[in-house]
């Protein structure tokens, strides 16, 4: 029985979401250590774009595919972009920075979803999105850079992540939302 409810929980459209949720993942991990300077304060990494993507596609792993589904992406992330980062030999302190980050922001932002389950789909998202960001932005920075990199400049990549997620998680879960109104 058990096994029967993992097999629904990773068919069709929660399959493709977890999918795209490690790639994303990835692809952040990727390019974590390029920064973009901003106009006015901020040094945006180029993983922050691949990464925003992550917070609202696991809220849409969520409503797909139940919460086993996103404990198997979860899951899935973290063997995939750990092994990933292994073969690469990258530094030890980007995938432990990754790992941690990755692991305590995905399960608080879950655990925060699923109090709120019974609420509307925008006061979910947002309200586990305004743990989870600020959580992974700050474990992430800290562990990754402290020690290479002057304290002001942490500084900025962290406001500029926290800034970059919440926008572009936003523009995205509208997107994602206004298209499933749409093919109602």
């Amino acid at each position: 029985m058990r096994k029967s409810s993992t097999m629904a929980a990773l068919t069709g459209l929660p399959l493709l979401l977890i999918a795209l949720y490690a790639l994303s993942i990835l692809l952040a991990n990727l390019t974590l250590n390029t920064f973009i300077p901003l106009p006015v304060y901020g040094l945006l990494s180029v993983g922050t774009i691949f990464f925003a993507a992550v917070f609202t596609l696991r809220d849409r792993i969520h409503r797909a595919g139940g919460l086993r589904a996103v404990y198997i992406a979860i899951a899935l992330a973290l063997l995939v972009n750990t092994l990933f980062a292994l073969v690469t030999e990258t530094p030890w302190r980007f995938i432990g920075a990754s790992f941690l980050a990755l692991l305590i922001g995905e399960l608080a932002d879950t655990g925060v979803y699923q109090r709120l389950i019974h609420r509307n789909w925008w006061t979910r998202v947002l309200a586990s999105n305004a743990v989870s960001v600020p959580l992974d932005s700050v474990i992430f920075n800290l562990l990754a850079f402290w020690g290479d990199m002057p304290t002001g400049q942490i500084v900025q990549i962290i406001y500029a992540d926290i800034l970059a997620k919440f926008l572009i998680a936003a523009v995205f879960a509208f997107r994602v939302r206004r298209g499933a109104r749409l093919a109602v």
